[in-house]
C-alpha cells in the first residue's frame, strides 16, 4: 500500500505519564502505517521542559507560528508534589497557558458523540463546542481580606499622574475584596477566534455575559463582540447562513439545556471553565472531549481535553494492565491532519483523517470499549479491550 505524503510538517508536542505511552501506540497502529508522518517533534515531557528551562515550550509555540498546525499530547502542570517526584528546578507554568499566550489563542472544546453513549440531557442531539477566552477575569485577580473597618477604592493612575477614583465599598468590618481586569485587545482576538472558528465549522455562534448588572466590564465584553461582527463578519456568516446570537448568561443557560445543540457557545474566562466541564460531563467524559486553540491570526494546536492519567500511568509502570480512553487524543491527531491537509490541499489526508474517525466510533458503536465507556454505555454486554487492544481494535476496522 502506497503511503499517503505530507508536503508541510505539523508540530509534534509529546506529553506526559500514561498520554505519552498511548501517543506511541497511536503513532505506531494507525498512524505510520498508513501515512508518511512528518513532524516536527518537540518533547513536552516535564523531564525535557526541566532540562531546558522550559525553552521547548516557548520553542514548540513558535514552530506553531510557522506551521500553522500543531498537535499535542496532555502534559503535567507541576505542584510541590511533582516538584519532588521530578527533581524540577522551580515549578514551571502550565505549557498550555505558554503556549495560548504566545499564539493568543482560545479554546473550543468539543464533546464527540457516539451511540451507545448517551447524553445526561435527553434532548442534545449535536456536539455543543465552548469556548473559553483564557485570559484575566478572576484568573489574574488581585485580592484581599479585610481585617475591620474601611473604605476600599479602584484607583486608576494616567501616565500623566491624574487619579480616577471609584468607591467598591465602605466596610463596617472585615470582609473580602477582589479587582479583575481584562485588556480589549484579549478579547479581540477572543472575538475574532470564535467568529472564524464559526465560519470553519459552519455553525451559529452564541456569546453570553452579564451586561445587565455589569454594565462596563460585561458590557465592554458585549460590545467588543459586536462591532466586530458587524464591521468583519456579518456578510461572510450571511453567505455561509449561519447566525450569531447574544443573549444574558442567565438565558443562555436556560435556553443550552432545552436546545439540541449543534452551535458554538463563547463564555467569559470563568464561565467557560465551568460550562466546558459540565457540557463535558452531561455527554459522557472528559475523554470524549477534543480540545483546540484557535488563534485570529491561523493557527490551529490540538489536543485532547483531559490531562496525562496519572493513575493508570503507576498501574502501567507496575506492569499491571489498564484500559486508558485514547479517543480524544486520536481525535487530536485527526483534527491536526485535517486541518494540515485543508490547508495544503491535500484531500487524501483529510479523508483519512475521516476513516481514522469513523473507524474509532465505529469501534465503540460495535460494542468494544475501554472500561471507562463499559460503565456508562448503553449497549448491552460491551467488551472491555485495555489500551492497546483498543487502540489495535480500532486499526483492525481503519
Amino acid at each position: 500500500m502506497t503511503k499517503i505524503k505530507m508536503t508541510t510538517p505539523i508540530v509534534e508536542m509529546d506529553g506526559d505519564e500514561m498520554t505519552r505511552i498511548l501517543w506511541k501506540m497511536i503513532k505506531d497502529n494507525l498512524l505510520e502505517p498508513f501515512i508518511e508522518l512528518n513532524t516536527e517533534y518537540y518533547d513536552l515531557g516535564l523531564e525535557h521542559r526541566n532540562e531546558t528551562d522550559d525553552q521547548v515550550t516557548v520553542d514548540s509555540a513558535n514552530a506553531t507560528k510557522k506551521y500553522k498546525v500543531a498537535v499535542k499530547c496532555a502534559t503535567i502542570t507541576p505542584n510541590g508534589a511533582r516538584m519532588k517526584e521530578y527533581h524540577l528546578k522551580e515549578m514551571w507554568k502550565s505549557p498550555n497557558g505558554t503556549i495560548r499566550a504566545i499564539l493568543d489563542g482560545t479554546v473550543f472544546r468539543t464533546p464527540i458523540v457516539v451511540k451507545g453513549i448517551e447524553p445526561c440531557v435527553r434532548n442534545w442531539k449535536k456536539p455543543i463546542t465552548i469556548a473559553r477566552h483564557a485570559y484575566g477575569d478572576v484568573y489574574k485577580g488581585s485580592e484581599l481580606k479585610i481585617p475591620n473597618a474601611g473604605k476600599v477604592e479602584l484607583v486608576y493612575t494616567a501616565k500623566d499622574g491624574s487619579e480616577t477614583r471609584e468607591l467598591v465599598h465602605e466596610f463596617e468590618g472585615s470582609g473580602i475584596v477582589q479587582g479583575m481586569h481584562n485588556v480589549d485587545q484579549s478579547i479581540e482576538s477572543f472575538a475574532r477566534s470564535c467568529f472564524n472558528y464559526a465560519l470553519d465549522l459552519k455553525q451559529d455562534l452564541w456569546f453570553a455575559t452579564k451586561d445587565t448588572i455589569s454594565k462596563k466590564y460585561d458590557h465592554t465584553f458585549k460590545d467588543i463582540f459586536q462591532d466586530i461582527f458587524d464591521a468583519e463578519y456579518q456578510e461572510k456568516f450571511k453567505e455561509a447562513g449561519i447566525t450569531y446570537f447574544y443573549t444574558l448568561i442567565d438565558d443562555a443557560v436556560a435556553r443550552v439545556m432545552k436546545s439540541e445543540g449543534g452551535y458554538i457557545w463563547a463564555c467569559k474566562n470563568y464561565d467557560g471553565d465551568v460550562m466546558s466541564d459540565m457540557v463535558s460531563s452531561a455527554f459522557g467524559s472528559l475523554a470524549m472531549m477534543t480540545s483546540v486553540l484557535v488563534s485570529p491570526d491561523g493557527y490551529y494546536e490540538y489536543e485532547a481535553a483531559h490531562g496525562t492519567v496519572q493513575r493508570h500511568y503507576y498501574k502501567h509502570l507496575n506492569k499491571e494492565e489498564t484500559s486508558t480512553n485514547s479517543v480524544a487524543t486520536i481525535f487530536a491527531w485527526t483534527g491536526a491532519l485535517k486541518k494540515r491537509g485543508e490547508l495544503d490541499g491535500n484531500q487524501e489526508l483529510m479523508d483519512f483523517a475521516d476513516k481514522l474517525e469513523k473507524a474509532t466510533i465505529d469501534t465503540i458503536e460495535d460494542g468494544e470499549m475501554t472500561k471507562d465507556l463499559a460503565l456508562i454505555t448503553t449497549i448491552e454486554n460491551p467488551t472491555v479491550l485495555n489500551s492497546e487492544e483498543f487502540i489495535k481494535a480500532i486499526a483492525k476496522r481503519l
